[in-house]
């Protein structure tokens, strides 16, 4: 039971351990942990591998001098940066699921320009 107290407080800790720009940003990655079922271990692995991409998914959404494709490469070299890290933390079932999840949000950019 002790062995299970310092993971858990760390992963209670985390939202507030996270720097201020990336609070709003902590949201998702709880989100995404809660999707992925990770567990306690996956977790403290996982969420400051995700949370320092964030900012510069951010970076990539917000420049207004790229083009929608160039976003698109971006980010999908970003997360081929992050890919290797992260499906050696997740099972290949949960890695699937992060897949389509960052797929959906590439769609929602792709939806969000074509509107504008």
């Amino acid at each position: 039971m002790k062995r299970y107290m310092l993971p858990i407080a760390l992963l209670m800790a985390l939202p507030f351990s996270l720097p201020a720009q990336l609070q709003p940003r902590s949201q998702k990655l709880q989100e995404i942990a809660t999707e992925l079922q990770l567990t306690p271990e996956q977790k403290m692995q996982l969420l400051p591998i995700l949370a320092a991409e964030a900012p510069k998914v951010r970076a990539i959404k917000n420049d207004t001098s790229l083009s929608r494709e160039q976003k698109l490469q971006q980010l999908k070299a970003l997360h081929d940066e992050t890919n290797p890290q992260v499906k050696s933390i997740l099972t290949p079932e949960q890695y699937e699921k992060l897949q389509e999840i960052r797929r959906t949000e590439l769609l929602q950019i792709m939806r969000n320009r074509q509107a504008q």
